[in-house]
């Protein structure tokens, strides 16, 4: 049964419970246009957020691993420069060297390309020194492997194994006093020159297949981090469209409470009409 009292005014009271919620769903909605975001914090929603942030972490390590790969995958790319230019040395080499062994050049001839062959080999020495790139070098004499986070919990690698190119070593057999000044010498450094050439491709053939690798992963790195900003981006993004359009009703809304109120606050004045 309704009652008229100047002490309580039911239908003010509804009428202002109904506009503060109408102006807390406006206030939300405004956030969400400002910041695009639909859980912008906690507050919002704990659960989602706490999973958005778990996988804005991992896509934020992951351009740690990207840049790995890439140091990586250029201390490569260094290292097969240089080796293709130590190819391209071996080359000139077995030819000076097969040029020696003719025993029909007299010594100044053999002595000339005793100098050239001396000069290609020590040339190899300082390609191979120079092959660094970020304080690392896979061709030098005591060069180490070369590993690369590969996943943003630094629990997965990828490793490239050094290749010595160094004169004298295992790869490169020539020794920095190889020498084609008469003809034993160059007849012998047919073969050691020959030998390097094949040792020399292959490690090129390795470091290549590594490179590639560190390639394929870093790509794999690139479009696993766009899936997770994705993955995040459905969780906390706002439907801007929505939020239009809901912004418009809610507006409204408020204009027709702020009347509501009005009228209801008008309610104890009829009172008055009943003691005139």
């Amino acid at each position: 049964m309704s009652t008229f009292s100047i002490n309580t005014n039911v239908g003010a009271m509804i009428a202002l419970q109904n506009l503060n919620a109408t102006s807390m769903e406006l206030t939300q909605t405004q956030s969400r246009i400002s910041t695009g975001l639909k859980v912008a914090s906690a507050k919002d929603d704990g659960a989602t957020w706490a999973i958005a942030q778990g996988q804005r972490a991992t896509s934020m390590s992951l351009n740690a691993v990207k840049d790995s790969l890439n140091r990586g995958s250029s201390t490569i790319d260094v290292a097969l420069s240089a080796g293709q230019s130590v190819s391209d040395l071996l080359l000139q080499m077995k030819a000076k060297a097969l040029a020696a062994s003719d025993t029909t050049l007299d010594s100044a001839s053999r002595g000339a390309l005793n100098e050239d062959f001396k000069a290609l080999r020590d040339q190899i020495a300082k390609v191979v020194a120079n092959a660094d790139f970020n304080g690392a070098n896979l061709l030098k004499t005591g060069a180490t492997d070369l590993t690369a986070l590969a996943n943003a919990d630094g629990t997965s690698k990828l490793t490239a194994s050094a290749e010595v190119m160094a004169l004298g070593g295992t790869i490169v057999t020539v020794t920095s006093t190889s020498t084609i000044g008469t003809v034993t010498t160059a007849s012998a450094m047919i073969t050691a020159v020959a030998s390097s050439i094949n040792n020399v491709s292959a490690a090129l053939a390795r470091l290549g297949t590594k490179s590639k690798a560190f390639t394929s992963q870093a790509d794999f790195v690139t479009k696993l981090q766009d899936t997770l900003d994705a993955g995040v981006s459905n969780l906390v993004d706002a439907d801007l469209a929505k939020e239009s359009a809901k912004l418009q009703a809610l507006q409204t809304k408020q204009q027709l409470g702020v009347q509501a109120l009005s009228i209801a606050n008008q309610t104890p004045q009829s009172i008055l009409g009943l003691f005139r």
